[in-house]
Formats: structure tokens, sequence, C-alpha cells
């Protein structure tokens, strides 16, 4: 029998795509391994987004065929072309991840992932999303409620719906709010979460719909990612700082009790100290409860790929610890 172990980097989306690869392999007569020395498949499902994370699944493939030789190795996820060819004689096979459509095996008996969206049409220019998962695709509505009334049934108290921008959502006569307010409106105890938004489609309704919403968690992740108008227009971010401080004053007056998280990042070609100092200085103004914050890497095929990747590892690092020392929690 086949006993597998499934190793995941990357977000949240990654995390609900090992959950169906853990129940696409258990219909098929696959048992989870208790350890991954015990498992003799090892599937890891990679995210090609930040180069840190392909050098992180370098090692450890090395690592398993170290120890592990005769165990199989098969990679997917969010895949760039350029890296399916540097690992494809590194591993046994390669899974394009939308072979997976097929009901998670959540991993938590009281949290479940569900995917609304994948894809996204945005193009920030330092972000491969478009290039690895495609343009945005939303589920059907009717498909995306049948699936959550089937989680309430079996007692699932917190439900995170996914998507790379879940703002834009769409479907028939559903958009992302009536969504959201159709599923707090149905029957049961649970928590509505969601991930993750852009600030240029934070609409007025959402905001209300959250607001009223008495199972829509007021935790909402909202990245802004520089601080800078100039490096923002350079990121293709589609709004200005101006316009990110007035919705998230406008959030706060109909959400007084809001948790709010964020994305950064560091180091963007051509980011001065003085537009860094930006940064800090929204992150202060602000007061967000946590931020993500990374160091920009050049991904292949993106339009930032093409810029000169100037600002030194060394100040990236160093940047990096400053602004992580502004806030009592962190993500890493």
């Amino acid at each position: 029998m086949t006993k597998y172990h499934i190793i995941t980097y990357g977000c949240q989306m990654n995390k609900s795509d090992s959950e169906r690869i853990a129940a696409k392999l258990e219909t098929k007569g696959q048992k989870i391994a208790k350890s991954i020395k015990q498992a003799n498949l090892i599937v890891i499902n990679i995210c090609s987004v930040r180069q840190s994370a392909i050098d992180r699944v370098k090692s450890k493939i090395k690592e398993i065929k170290k120890s592990q030789p005769r165990t199989k190795i098969t990679l997917t996820g969010c895949i760039l072309e350029k890296d399916k060819q540097q690992f494809k004689n590194q591993v046994n096979q390669i899974w394009p991840i939308a072979d997976f459509k097929i009901k998670s095996k959540c991993q938590s008996l009281k949290h479940a992932f569900v995917p609304i969206m994948t894809g996204c049409d945005n193009f920030c220019s330092y972000c491969a999303v478009p290039y690895t998962r495609g343009r945005e695709k939303s589920l059907s509505a009717t498909e995306i409620i049948k699936e959550i009334k089937r989680l309430i049934k079996n007692n699932y108290k917190e439900i995170t719906l996914l998507g790379q921008n879940v703002n834009s959502y769409k479907s028939k006569n559903y958009d992302f709010p009536k969504l959201l307010k159709t599923i707090n409106d149905l029957k049961g105890k649970f928590k509505i979460n969601f991930l993750t938004s852009h600030p240029k489609d934070m609409s007025d309704e959402l905001i209300e719909v959250i607001a009223n919403g008495e199972k829509i968690s007021k935790k909402i992740h909202l990245p802004f990612q520089s601080g800078d108008n100039q490096i923002l227009k350079k990121m293709n971010r589609h709004y200005t700082i101006g316009y990110y401080k007035k919705l998230i004053k406008k959030i706060r007056k109909k959400i007084p009790d809001l948790e709010l998280s964020t994305d950064i990042i560091i180091g963007f070609p051509g980011e001065t100290a003085k537009q860094f100092q930006n940064t800090i200085k929204l992150v202060k103004e602000i007061k967000f409860n946590q931020a993500y914050i990374s160091s920009y890497s050049p991904r292949p095929g993106t339009t930032a790929a093409k810029l000169k990747d100037n600002v030194p590892l060394d100040e990236k690092k160093r940047r990096k610890k400053i602004l992580l020392k502004l806030f009592p929690k962190q993500y890493i």
C-alpha cells in the first residue's frame, strides 16, 4: 500500500490545494503516512511566487533524496514554466494543480478552506500568480453554497473563503458582497473569514455586509505593499496611498472592532531610502495588527523582472528588521 506525505509551501490557497490532493490520493486507496520517513510517496506542493520558496524546495528535494532514495517525489502547485524545467529531472513527476477538482480532506475538524475563485487579472508587476494559476475564474455560487451547507452540517465552526482577490468574485447573479451575505444568512453556528482582498475592489457595499454580518469575521487582510506612490505605480497596484488611507478610515468607521493585517514588499527595484521611510510612516499611521513582510525577488515573466534588482540583499534585510519591530505580531 502506498503511504503519502504532503509538504506545502505558499499561501492559504496552497494549503487548500493540499487538502484536495490528500482527498484525491485517498480515493485511489492511498493512506497518509504517520511521518515523512514512513512515506513512499512525497508530494511537494510548491509556490513559484517567491524565489525563497523555490530555494527551500530545492533543499528539501536534496534532503529527501539523500535520506530516502527509494521514495517517489511528486511536484505540484503554482509552478512557473521556468521552474518546471529546472525541477523535471529532480522529481518523479509533476502534477498540474488543475487536475484536483475534488472535495477537500480537511486537516482540521473545525476549520475548512473553501476556494471560491482561482487566478488573478490584476497583473501586479512583481507577481507570478497570473502565470501560474491563470486568469480569474469564479466557481459557481450554487456549488460554493452547497459545499458550505455540507460543512455546516458536519459541524465545522470556521469557514475561510479563498481566492487571489475574493473581492472581484463574479458568478451569474452573484458578486462577492451578495455571496458573503448569502453565506452569513445560512442557519448554523459558524464564523466566516476570507482571503485575500485588493484595496481597489473593497466596495462600500462589501464594507456594509462585513459590518452587519454577525457571522462574518471582523479581521480583514488588505495588502498595501508599499507606502510610496511612485513604487505603487511601478507595482501596477491601481491605487494611491491617499486612497488607501481614506479606505481604512471608512472601514474603521463602519467596523470599530476591525483587526487589520497587510502585506508589505521591501526592496522593490528602485526603492530609495526616502521611499522606504514612506512605508514606515504609513505603518505607524495605520497601526496594523499584523503584517506579512517579504523581501522583493524577481520572478521570470513578470514586468518587474525586467527592472534592475538594485536594492542590495543586506539592505533588504536591514529594512525588514526595522519594519518587524513596528508590529506586535508578525508573519515572517
